[in-house]
């Protein structure tokens, strides 16, 4: 496989096993096309991601199947359709600065850095924090901003934001986050209880603010000063 040069960013996959593409190919085709998720940007990103490099060496194997894996620390990585819904639901054209709520692993973010001008990503866990911001220097997504911070309260200095995605469940979306999206712009949330939510997509008009509920899903608890008590 060539270089992918996506966006202005250039992941080296020229050493990687043919089984890898094999397996990114299967996933988008069963996993994802198949339940719907058209967006031709949002496949091409997610055939091109190499997501067995954001999981443990263990679960290298398990990276491209139809369910979440554990990253450490109590967290999770989003199984590849919930990840592809999520993104398409952005309505993203390639211009956006969009902001992630929760980087994890950084696959999320690493998928909309190949759709989008730039992506802002804070998580609250240090330790994630740095092997994350490592991950994405190895691969050379330089249009990732990192931060270490409580996501609930967004970036304000970075704001607005055309689009803003939010993985992990709250029981309401947090205000700071809907004042940071920019008029037009569209967030998507896990919205809910503790152990199951309703993925919520809002739009912020100028007449006011229109949501979308998707379905239902079940992610970790959103921490932070506008979530959930740690």
């Amino acid at each position: 496989m060539t270089d992918a040069l996506v966006a202005g960013i250039k992941v080296d996959m020229k050493e990687e096993p043919k089984k890898f593409v094999s397996w990114r190919r299967e996933m988008v085709e069963k996993q994802i096309i198949s339940r719907g998720v058209t967006d031709p940007l949002v496949l091409e990103a997610m055939f091109t991601v190499p997501r067995h490099l954001f999981v443990s060496e263990a679960l290298v194997d398990s990276a491209y199947g139809d369910f979440p894996l554990p990253i450490g620390e109590g967290q999770t990585i989003s199984q590849p359709y919930i990840i592809a819904e999520m993104t398409q639901s952005l309505e993203l054209k390639g211009h956006e600065r969009v902001l992630e709520i929760g980087t994890g692993s950084g696959y999320q973010a690493a998928v909309l850095a190949q759709i989008v001008y730039k992506v802002y990503t804070i998580e609250r866990n240090n330790t994630l924090f740095l092997q994350t911001r490592k991950l994405f220097d190895t691969l050379k997504y330089h249009n990732i901003v990192t931060r270490y911070s409580d996501g609930t309260q967004g970036w304000k200095q970075e704001g607005p934001f055309d689009a803003i995605i939010v993985t992990a469940g709250g029981h309401q979306i947090p205000s700071p986050l809907i004042e940071q999206l920019s008029i037009g712009g569209r967030l998507i949330m896990p919205v809910g209880g503790n152990f199951s939510q309703e993925l919520i997509r809002l739009e912020k008009t100028e007449e006011g603010i229109k949501t979308t509920n998707l379905g239902a899903c079940r992610f970790v608890k959103l921490i932070g000063q506008h979530g959930w008590d740690e």
